[in-house]
């Protein structure tokens, strides 16, 4: 049922848009094994023990990725919003990938703490 989702999801994508989703998947498993899980209006990337990443947004020329924290980093070259939730212990951290060059050290320093968060 997951793999049917996530064709619908990305059915009629561009090229450039699944070149770019392929390469951020790809780059994440090299940290450590993840699952893919797409829901009707996102997917959801996780590992044995909680979502490290949402793909909330696949266009034409980019892929909009959120990362959830459980503190802010504002400290950063990469996150476009940062966005606390409303009576939650989350923060949800959002970037936006045009290029596989923006997938640099900062983000794969960011997607390691998501991982191991």
């Amino acid at each position: 049922m997951g793999d049917i989702v996530l064709s619908a999801f990305l059915s009629g994508k561009s090229e450039h848009a699944l070149m770019l989703f392929d390469h951020f998947t790809i780059e994440l498993q090299k940290i450590g094994p993840v699952t893919i899980h797409a829901h009707k209006t996102m997917i959801g990337i996780a590992n044995s023990h909680k979502r490290v990443a949402y793909i909330t947004q696949v266009g034409r020329k980019f892929i909009h990725v959120v990362f959830p924290f459980k503190e802010r980093y504002d400290d950063n070259l990469c996150f476009q919003k940062i966005q606390q939730v409303p009576g939650r212990r989350v923060v949800y951290h959002h970037f936006r990938m045009l290029q596989k060059e923006d997938l640099n050290e900062e983000v794969r320093g960011f997607m390691l703490m998501a991982y191991n968060d």
